[in-house]
């Protein structure tokens, strides 16, 4: 196995290497390559000695990975971008849901392929559920990762922050409210650091680039639905579907929304739980593919069929073609 670390984070799995290595596993079995994608990256996905490749990152890092590996027909696993459509059905616990809609949101500042950042809320709920959402949104401590007490830190890059920002500036130009953050935290203790705040827009349209682009970022698109059927039609509006919520306080309406919702996962009154034993990944161009569970083995496996003849002979009668004797 050799593995490619994003290049702004191979410590982790430097780390795991030198664990594995100190716990007896033989050399050779777990390689890991730092470097960048273009360079250490694209050499993996073309070169013929590797036959398969598992790829998480981006859409269109996974579009490339695709033609290269076309060279050699590699078997691939992608799981790629998400929009993941969250919708706060009209009998929703309102506490429970705006609670579950942050951190399915700003987990990890946002940078999760999975999370939930296109709210779909109700109609008749809407605006008691924005004020909620707002409110539980203020109480959230910014600060050092490292600190217990801090419940969101930076991004990982200048890149990724710049990035960010040119997001929320778009949904200002296009017409969505910026309801809370919006920009960089203020104070001494931001000045250094990638840092972007919690960020909710309301009054957001289907069309708008928020709610149409993966930010990766802390950037949440609230869109109102005037009835559940507008709710799906706008959730499943997208060239993604790698996850989605529902939130509901009636298990089988929840479940009858969940079933017509076009995403590898789908989690009711919850975010983020996903579960080792069940497969995990994409519809549409969030990606190819399954990890995790048994169809995860399978993708890492090759079917064979062998036929052996016990019988001893061929049978003549079967084959009258193949076996007949040639005139002489």
């Amino acid at each position: 196995m050799v593995i490619k670390p994003d290049e702004h984070t191979p410590l982790t799995l430097l780390e795991f290497a030198r664990i594995a290595q100190e716990c007896g596993l033989p050399p050779g079995v777990l390689n890991v390559v730092p470097g960048e994608g273009p360079v250490v990256g694209a050499r993996l996905a073309s070169h013929p000695d590797v036959r398969k490749i598992a790829f998480t990152g981006s859409t269109a890092v996974g579009r490339e990975i695709m033609r290269l590996a076309a060279g050699n027909i590699k078997r691939l696993t992608l799981e790629l971008g998400g929009k993941g459509p969250n919708l706060v059905l009209d009998d929703a616990d309102l506490d429970l849901a705006a609670d579950g809609t942050l951190f399915g949101c700003l987990m990890n500042q946002g940078q999760a392929c999975e999370s939930g950042t296109r709210i779909i809320v109700a109609a008749g709920i809407y605006d008691k559920f924005t004020d909620r959402l707002i409110e539980r949104a203020q109480t959230i401590t910014i600060g050092d990762p490292l600190d217990p007490a801090t419940d969101f830190g930076p991004v990982i890059s200048a890149e990724a922050q710049a990035r960010i920002l040119r997001y929320i500036d778009s949904g200002v130009t296009e017409g969505a409210t910026l309801a809370y953050g919006g920009g960089r935290p203020a104070g001494p203790r931001f000045e250094r650091g990638f840092w972007v705040e919690p960020t909710i827009f309301t009054d957001v349209r289907n069309d708008m680039t928020i709610a149409r682009e993966e930010i990766f970022g802390p950037v949440l698109a609230v869109i109102r639905a005037e009835s559940t059927e507008a709710a799906v039609r706008i959730a499943n509006d997208s060239e993604y579907g790698l996850s989605a919520g529902v939130w509901s306080t009636d298990d089988q309406r929840a479940l009858d929304v969940a079933a017509q919702l076009e995403a590898g996962t789908v989690w009711v009154n919850d975010w983020h739980m996903v579960n080792a034993a069940y497969p995990f990944g994409g519809y549409k161009r969030s990606g190819t593919g399954r990890e995790l569970g048994p169809h995860a083995l399978d993708e890492y496996t090759e079917e064979k069929f062998v036929h052996l003849d016990l019988s001893g002979r061929l049978d003549r009668r079967a084959y009258p073609l193949l076996l007949s004797t040639p005139p002489t």
